[in-house]
């Protein structure tokens, strides 16, 4: 199945220099995916109606990149089916000064979705042994500390009745120029431009080994790292919708069960209409 094919395993070195980003094995072309992406919306709809009735469990997707990976556009077309009263997106950026203040957890345990609801992290508490390791502002050791911060904190969410399904979209550096370019072009993505994107272009390569450390010390048997490949915006959409629907069936949904009051409305409602 797809969701076992972008799984990384738990412990296992990960090079994403291995790893295709323009692959679309499983699929010959965008129509393929679009007729299949049409029943994964509707069986994920049901399984978040089932999610919502029962208000015992949630669900959480952590969605990383780099810098045009497509985050915010995963969110909008692979997930945006979902029915709004029961899903929350946040995205993550520079700390806030209340932020700031608390552990690098904080911000991100207040925002986790509740009982019954799925929420996107697009960017996540992540960045913390990302972009701070990148540019010096940890050292690895504090990195390494976090790491197993972050897997407690993981756990102590899993025990919780969270589901966390942790997304990585796996774009090239030259995939990435192509969008800078169209976005410098095209005035009307002129809002989306950053000119902070190209100094942390430089830095691709670290980038590349800190998430390969990420992977390799932050994925279990129960909440694993997802990589998919990213460069053709059909499969990855179509590959997350596979992801995400198996997440949700995998766990242990069921509505509520009816109380007896209700039966004895029905019959005495059934009753009047003879």
């Amino acid at each position: 199945m797809p969701y076992r094919h972008f799984r990384l395993d738990p412990d296992k070195k990960t090079r994403l220099a291995n790893i295709n980003p323009d692959e679309t094995e499983g699929l010959h072309d965008r129509e393929e995916a679009e007729s299949q992406m049409e029943r994964l919306a509707e069986r994920l709809q049901e399984l978040q109606d089932i999610l919502y009735a029962q208000k015992q469990l949630s669900v959480l997707f952590v969605i990383q990149g780099m810098d045009c990976s497509g985050k915010d556009g995963v969110v909008k077309h692979a997930l945006g089916g979902l029915h709004p009263q029961g899903f929350e997106v946040h995205s993550f950026r520079t700390p806030t000064e209340e932020e700031a203040a608390h552990d690098f957890l904080w911000r991100a345990h207040k925002i986790v979705p509740a009982k019954g609801m799925i929420g996107a992290f697009i960017r996540s508490y992540y960045e913390d042994v990302l972009i701070t390791r990148v540019h010096g502002m940890v050292t690895d050791s504090e990195a390494k500390r976090r790491f197993k911060q972050i897997n407690q904190f993981e756990k102590l969410l899993e025990s919780s009745g969270v589901k966390i399904v942790k997304i990585f979209l796996h774009i090239s550096k030259d995939f990435q120029l192509a969008k800078l370019k169209n976005r410098l072009m095209d005035p009307t993505k002129h809002w989306k431009f950053d000119k902070n994107d190209l100094v942390e272009r430089e830095s691709w390569k670290a980038y590349e080994q800190a998430y390969e450390a990420v992977f390799k010390s932050c994925s279990s048997a129960t909440a694993p790292w997802y990589v998919v490949p990213a460069n053709h915006r059909w499969y990855r959409d179509w590959a997350v919708l596979q992801i995400a629907v198996h997440a949700l069936e995998s766990m242990s949904l069921a509505y509520p069960d009816s109380s007896p009051e209700l039966e004895q409305l029905l019959v005495k409602i059934s009753s009047e209409t003879h």
